[in-house]
């Protein structure tokens, strides 16, 4: 009974792998499936399909024909290269990427931005050079008092405080009060000294938080890189910006 039942599964396989055929073709191999023959056929069928296709548009192509690819393909060897361009890094950039963490970086920058901070407010920025000249209009009636205008009058100051943005008092208050701080010379000439010592350290922490930032934007931009997600660049990497990327959509499980 289980010999029986052993031959019957034996026939039974060997029924699954080949299609039954007559005893005198035996020597001729095995006779293929129609399911088998239908899945060749569609493939070559497939693939001269688009041996045509490729034929026809080759034979249809303009010798003229421009694409911007064209600017960076070079051939070599029978054989179309694409030049990659170097993304433009400064060495100072370079050496903090290779060796320091995005994590760092962003915590230099927050310290450059607090000092920055505490800087603007004591210094206020009155006569800061980097700032924008400040402008006060005045509006008139007629032509005789535009040319008999007189800015010492109209602000009811002195003349020798006409061009001070800061700390111009009227010719009232003046006569009223007594003039405080330095009114010597030699003492104006090292304050302003000592104010423009620091306004030109907050532009160099100013300049200085701007690189970091750059420089944090570059090592994140390599960190999303490492994605396997399709891409495309929008726009070069540059001293002052990095490469921006469009990648593409994908729902978050």
């Amino acid at each position: 009974m289980a010999a029986a039942f052993r031959k019957a599964a034996k026939s039974r396989q060997r029924e699954h792998r080949e299609r039954s055929q007559p005893g005198f073709r035996k020597h001729l191999g095995l006779l293929e499936k129609k399911k088998d023959y239908k899945l060749r056929a569609d493939d070559y069928r497939k693939k001269q399909e688009y041996l045509k296709a490729l034929r026809k548009k080759a034979l249809e192509k303009n010798p003229d024909e421009f694409y911007y690819k064209m600017t960076r393909v070079k051939l070599q060897d029978g054989v179309h290269i694409i030049k990659e361009t170097k993304e433009e890094v400064t060495p100072e950039q370079l050496k903090l990427m290779r060796t320091q963490d995005v994590k760092y970086i962003e915590m230099k920058r927050v310290a450059e931005a607090k000092k920055i901070e505490r800087l603007k407010s004591e210094l206020h920025l009155l006569d800061f050079q980097g700032k924008q000249q400040n402008k006060h209009v005045f509006f008139f009636d007629t032509k005789k008092e535009v040319e008999q205008f007189d800015v010492a009058t109209h602000l009811q100051t002195a003349p020798e405080l006409v061009d001070r943005v800061f700390n111009r008092p009227r010719i009232e208050t003046l006569q009223k009060e007594k003039v405080k701080g330095v009114t010597n010379q030699a003492g104006l000439k090292r304050i302003a000294k000592e104010r423009q010592k620091q306004y030109n350290c907050l532009t160099q922490r100013i300049e200085r938080e701007k690189k970091l930032f750059v420089i944090a934007q570059k090592i994140q931009t390599r960190k999303d890189l490492m994605d396997k997600t399709q891409k495309v660049k929008v726009k070069k990497e540059t001293v002052n910006s990095p490469a921006i990327y469009k990648f593409q959509s994908r729902r978050k499980r």
